[in-house]
Parts: C-alpha cells; structure tokens; sequence
C-alpha cells in the first residue's frame, strides 16, 4: 500500500458513522489518557465521546485520507472554541456521570485555564485539533503529517489567526513541532495520580499553538 493511493477528502454527513467506527478501533481505546483510566476497548462504543467527536464533525473543518475504495486510512477532527466555550462545557462536564470521562477532559480543561490564548492573541476564536487518528495498518508513513498539513491549510482558508491543539502523546506532539507548533502550557504526567497516568514514552500533556501567517 502506497500513499500516492490515499486522497483526503472533507468528512461528509454521511460518512460521520464510518468515522466514528474508525476511531472506536483507532483512537478511543489507544489514545494515552483514554488507555490510561480504561475509558474502553478496542471496537467498544463510548457515548460521551462520540457525541464530542459528532458535534466537531458538524462543524466542517474535518477531513479524512481515503483508498480508491472509501476505506478510511486516517482523520482529523478539528473544530473552534470561542471565547466563553470551554467554561460552559466545563460546567457541563460535572453533571456527567462517567467518572473517566470527566478525568480525561478535567485535565485537558485544566491545561487550557494556564493561559488566556483569547487575550494573548486578541482573537474571538480558535481552530483547533481535537483528534488525530490512523488506522493502525497505515501507521509508520507519515499520514498524521499529510493530516496535520491539511488541517493548517483549512485553518488558513477559513480566516483563523491561531491553531491550538491539546497534545496528549509523544507521537503527536512530535507531528506539531514539525509544523512549527509551540507549547504554551502543559502538565507533567510525573505530576498527576498514578493510576490515570499514561505510560512511557509519553511524558506530558501540551497545550500547543501556532500562529498562522
């Protein structure tokens, strides 16, 4: 299997559910605080999370790398967050009564209550990378950079001023530093309880941003 077979494409409605089955394979049970706390299994459903994942869906700016037969090699979720936003989804979180759900976003939330990117940059709005996801039999060839490429590239067209992304692995967070992202906050995995704490290599969680041109 070779790239030059892979097109990327804009995660149409109707693909929304093949999406959701990719990452139920790819990403839900494998991403590092998911895989910590035991959020899942591989191929297991996770209702919070997928109507995260069907909310940014919504939004557009998603996009997926396809074969000449439609099967999904990788995506990327991206979405915006607007000043005021993630405050609201805060609020909203602690109604939810899946303890391990509340873990992983708790923490992603506290790394983005570090620094006030809306006044530090003077923007109203945010892009940003939510999800990052490749089928594991096309791991190792660089799709994550052809989506993280894409991804800049839609920001850029749409008018955005500041691409943020919360960089839970080593492997992604590799992927942004090569596109010019830096950290502008992040928590030390040394630091939090043991038992949520994702595995070696990965060491910290990163709020990272690059400022488009």
């Amino acid at each position: 299997m070779s790239n030059e077979n892979l097109t990327i494409v804009v995660i149409q409605e109707n693909r929304f559910p093949d999406v959701i089955n990719h990452l139920r394979y790819n990403f839900f049970a494998d991403e590092p605080l998911n895989k910590a706390v035991g959020l899942c299994q591989p191929g297991d459903s996770h209702y919070e999370l997928e109507q995260h994942c069907l909310q940014t869906l919504k939004q557009g700016y998603s996009r997926m790398l396809i074969d000449n037969k439609g099967t999904i090699a990788g995506t990327v979720l991206n979405g915006i967050v607007q000043r005021g936003e993630r405050e609201e989804a805060e609020r909203r979180l602690a109604e939810m009564n899946d303890k391990k759900f509340q873990t992983i976003f708790g923490l992603l939330y506290k790394v983005n209550e570090k620094i006030d990117l809306f006044s530090k940059y003077n923007v109203d709005d945010l892009f940003e990378c939510r999800i990052l996801s490749v089928d594991d039999r096309y791991r190792g060839r660089g799709l994550a950079n052809v989506l993280v490429k894409e991804s800049l590239e839609t920001a850029k067209n749409a008018g955005f001023k500041i691409f943020k992304t919360d960089a839970t692995g080593l492997y992604s967070q590799k992927v942004f530093l090569k596109y010019g992202f830096k950290t502008e906050a992040e928590i030390l995995y040394l630091e939090i309880d043991e038992n949520i704490r994702p595995e070696p290599p990965h060491q910290a969680l990163k709020l990272m941003v690059k400022i488009l041109e």
